[in-house]
């Protein structure tokens, strides 16, 4: 099955395709460009690092950077042809110079055009945390029905889209793409380029708070998934009550969530749970109730996109989640479960629900800084510590000038100011056999836990 890192870039495309999907202005080049319909077929690249002859360059802009500034550098490894969004950068080398008001549009635009004639079933994937968990999920149930290819990583914005896009080979017959955000207007953005089958929203919660301001404001965020869905397509969303608030109706919708009454948890355990729902048996080997809610998004899309249960039940027992989530490791004695891939309010609380329902005696939890939480970041954090006193811990175990107000009452909890004191804590003051779960945003970089763990 393809993948980004694997196969890299694929889309290629004639001078009139590219005229037509971009509606560029043809700038004189080094060549008469009258003749538009050459065979000759263009790849495009933003990286000059990694550019070949053949490729048209297109030089986006960022905060920290201009594209712009490196045509010259592409042109002298042999690019005949390049996009600019400035009429006064002129490189009369060039065979073919192209000029759009903006390149990333443009970029996004060959993109659209591209996917437009492969024709995959695409499913774009949203939500506040587990959107990167539901896009593995997906790929592992729709990889066993046909050639799939997914968003690689966390490349979720829009430079990701077109480059996941680019990637798809002529016999791609599904399209699996995970879209972020930071603000209003851009997941719009993604839904008007990817048009998907079917959309979903994983959940709704507080990340991003910080940037959007309400609750409301991020559902809203979220729905825009639906902006631009197939008209045949549907809506899959976690029943959320601010979702179906702003809900317009004018598209099929399916809500999944834990209280559905064609759910039933059949076992549970540290490794694995079983669950039964719709009348059909599953399997994941990886823990907790939010993964279960997770699948069932899995299901709903693989079942309206006419896949057999069976197919279904096996790609999701044949799921493993990317490191930093769930992840269980044997370490001089101690058995850590590392979920430090991403953190916000609602995953740590089903992370350590999870944890300390289901993990024996003795067991400690070890937690940093969640991120982007705006003004009430603090009090985010100090929720955590009064959920914390739902249950029994040996240790709370904490890093991060955030998680210092992580202070459960019940619980013996010591803050550290450093990864080196905190591991040292654990190798010399807790049982060898402890279980340990690590929890916090990416930025924390706990992986540097493990590492002196291991030493």
């Amino acid at each position: 099955m393809l993948e980004l890192n694997q196969l890299g870039i694929i889309m290629k495309l004639s001078l009139d395709e590219i005229l037509k999907a971009t509606k560029a202005d043809e700038m004189s080049g080094s060549e008469d460009i009258s003749d538009k319909s050459a065979d000759f077929l263009y790849g495009f690249s933003t990286d000059t690092r990694t550019i070949t002859p053949d490729d048209i360059y297109i030089p986006l802009k960022g905060e920290n950077f201009d594209g712009h500034n490196f045509i010259s550098d592409a042109l002298k490894k042999g690019v005949k042809a390049y996009f600019t969004s400035d009429k006064n950068v002129i490189f009369k080398q060039a065979r073919h110079i192209f000029y759009v008001p903006d390149t990333k549009e443009a970029y996004l635009k060959l993109a659209n055009f591209y996917k437009n004639k492969i024709k995959p079933y695409t499913i774009a994937i949203t939500g506040s945390s587990g959107k990167t968990t539901v896009k593995e999920m997906m790929y592992s149930v729709f990889k066993n029905a046909g050639e799939t290819v997914k968003s690689n990583l966390n490349h979720n914005n829009e430079i990701g889209l077109c480059q996941t896009i680019s990637s798809l080979k002529g016999n791609t017959k599904y399209l699996i793409a995970e879209m972020g955000m930071r603000g209003l207007g851009e997941i719009e953005l993604l839904s008007k380029y990817a048009q998907p089958d079917i959309a979903v929203i994983v959940n709704t919660g507080s990340a991003h708070i910080g940037r959007l301001g309400s609750l409301l404001n991020i559902a809203k965020a979220k729905y825009e998934i639906v902006k631009y869905l197939n008209p045949e397509g549907i809506l899959i969303s976690h029943d959320n009550p601010l979702i179906r608030q702003i809900n317009n109706k004018t598209h099929k919708t399916i809500y999944f969530s834990l209280e559905d009454k064609n759910l039933e948890i059949t076992e549970m355990t540290t490794a694995y749970c079983k669950f039964r729902y719709k009348n059909y048996d599953y399997k994941l080997n990886v823990s907790g109730e939010h993964n279960i809610q997770n699948a069932l998004a899995v299901i709903e899309a693989g079942l309206y996109a006419k896949l057999e249960p069976s197919l279904i039940a096996r790609g999701l027992e044949e799921f493993s989640p990317i490191e930093k989530r769930w992840d269980i490791q044997e370490i001089n004695g101690f058995k850590i479960i590392n979920d430090s891939y991403n953190s916000n309010p609602e995953s740590v609380k089903a992370a350590l629900k999870t944890f300390l329902d289901l993990t024996p005696n003795p067991k400690t939890v070890v937690l940093g800084d969640m991120g982007e939480l705006g003004l009430n970041e603090e009090e985010y954090h100090i929720q955590t510590g009064e959920f914390l006193d739902n249950f029994n811990c040996d240790y709370v175990l904490t890093i991060g000038e955030l998680a210092k107000h992580i202070n459960p009452e019940k619980i013996k909890t010591k803050h550290f100011d450093n990864k080196q004191e905190l591991a040292d804590f654990i190798k010399t003051a807790l049982p060898k056999n402890s279980n340990i779960l690590l929890k916090a945003s990416r930025f924390m970089r706990f992986e540097e836990i493990i590492e002196e763990l291991k030493r």
